[in-house]
């Protein structure tokens, strides 16, 4: 495993009982797949299995999931009544996430909210943002705002209503202003760290024990076109 991608311990950002949330960086993948390359739920393990001296096997759940290319929060559930009350939080929409995108292009409108029907293309693993439905598709809808613009970029604040596959790239492809770096969806060319300029930057939740409400933020990137943003 390429040594970037090793988890460190001033990844963490919250830490309880029952949660844990970290900064995820760009490369970093969440669960294992076809690379083989060790996730972060292992890692995760496996700093809890040292940090509190737990015998076994450590019990440790993803209730979402965040691309390899992009960062930010990432929470995980430390036991199984958090883990089943933060999917149903998901599922609900009940949990408020924020993102940060750097573009290129500016939009026509400085705000504005979204709303496409995302067909997901399994074989090459895209997804489109259509404004009329075609074949099996699933609605998407975001609503974002410009909060900068400085050295002939972008800085969108996003904040997603449904969770589609890979809906944010997508969408923002869709009305000419392709996240940097983004290859899959039109950027023409890749940041020399092969990660995209996508940031999830908060998440708004109900504690799943405490019932306090609890907000996760992220400090952003300070590589690549990231710099610069105070």
């Amino acid at each position: 495993m390429n040594r970037s991608n090793n988890f460190t311990l001033d990844q963490v950002i919250y830490e309880d009982n029952h949660l844990i949330a970290i900064n995820k960086r760009s490369g970093q993948i969440v669960q294992g797949d076809k690379t083989g390359d060790t996730s972060l739920l292992e890692q995760v393990k496996q700093y809890i299995k040292v940090k509190y001296n737990k015998p076994g096997d450590v019990f440790l759940n993803l209730v979402h999931r965040i691309d390899r290319p992009v960062t930010g929060v990432l929470l995980f559930a430390r036991t199984s009544k958090a883990t089943e009350r933060l999917n149903k939080a998901f599922q609900n929409r009940e949990i408020k996430k924020t993102y940060w995108a750097l573009t290129k292009n500016k939009p026509k409108q400085l705000q504005a909210r979204l709303e496409h029907h995302i067909l997901r293309d399994r074989k090459n693993n895209v997804s489109k943002a259509l404004m009329r439905p075609k074949g099996d598709v699933k609605k998407g809808v975001l609503s974002y705002a410009v909060l900068k613009i400085y050295d002939g970029k972008c800085l969108l604040e996003v904040k997603p209503e449904t969770g589609r596959h890979h809906q944010i790239r997508a969408q923002l492809s869709a009305m000419q202003c392709p996240i940097i770096g983004d290859l899959k969806y039109h950027y023409p060319k890749p940041n020399a760290d092969k990660s995209i300029c996508l940031h999830a930057k908060a998440l708004e939740l109900m504690h799943p024990v405490k019932k306090e409400k609890l907000v996760i933020q992220a400090p952003i990137p300070k590589v690549g076109p990231w710099q610069g943003i105070k």
